[in-house]
C-alpha cells in the first residue's frame, strides 16, 4: 500500500469532503483551510473573504487502488470548475476551485486532468493550481459533516446527494456505495 495525498478546494467542503469518502481506495478525508495569509484561521474568518484561504479537503489515498489522475477527474467531475470564486451559492475566493499539489509530478497531472476535463464543460475551467502552504484543519465539527450532520442540514441535502449520484454513475467501478 502507498499512501499519497491530494489537496482540492472545490467549494464548500462538506459537499467535496462527502464525495471523495465515497471512493474505493481513499484512506481519510480533512476539511480544513489553505493558500491564505492569517495563521490559524476559523471557518467565520474563512466565510468572511479576508483571510485567502480555500475551504478545502485534503485526501490520503492508497495509490494502488486509486490513482491521483483518478482523484482529480473525480473532482473536474463532480463540481463546477468554470465558475470563477463560486459555487452554487457560495460566492467568494474561499468557495474557490484549486488544485494544490504535493510535486512536480501532480503539477503536471493536474494540467493534464484540465485538459481531460475541458471538453465535459461548456465553459473554459478556471481551476487555478496553487502552491501548497501551509494547511490549517477545519474545526471538529466541520470532519465527517455529512455522516454527522449534513443529513439534517437543508443546504448539505439540496446540494450533496447530485454530487453523489454523479459520482455513482460516472465513476461507479470507484464507488464504495455502489461495489457494496
Amino acid at each position: 500500500m502507498t499512501s499519497e495525498v491530494a489537496t482540492l478546494a472545490g467549494g464548500c467542503f462538506w459537499c467535496t469532503e462527502a464525495v471523495f469518502k465515497d471512493v474505493i481506495g481513499v484512506e481519510s478525508v480533512e476539511s480544513g483551510y489553505i493558500g491564505g495569509r492569517v495563521p490559524n484561521p476559523t471557518y467565520k474568518q474563512v466565510c468572511g473573504g479576508d483571510t485567502g484561504h480555500a475551504e478545502a479537503i485534503r485526501v490520503t489515498f492508497d495509490s494502488d487502488q486509486v490513482r491521483y489522475g483518478d482523484i482529480l477527474d473525480m473532482f473536474f467531475a463532480t463540481h463546477d470548475p468554470t465558475t470563477l470564486n463560486r459555487q452554487g451559492n457560495d460566492v467568494g475566493t474561499q468557495y474557490r476551485s484549486a488544485i494544490f499539489p504535493h510535486s512536480d509530478e501532480q503539477a503536471d497531472e493536474a494540467r493534464a486532468a484540465m485538459e481531460r476535463a475541458a471538453k465535459d464543460w461548456p465553459a473554459p475551467i478556471v481551476t487555478t493550481i496553487e502552491p501548497l502552504t501551509q494547511w490549517y484543519d477545519a474545526e471538529d465539527y466541520h470532519q465527517d459533516y455529512w455522516d454527522s450532520e449534513g443529513q439534517r442540514n437543508p443546504y448539505c441535502m439540496a446540494v450533496i446527494p447530485p454530487k453523489l449520484a454523479k459520482l455513482r454513475k460516472s465513476f461507479a467501478a470507484r464507488s464504495k456505495t455502489v461495489a457494496a
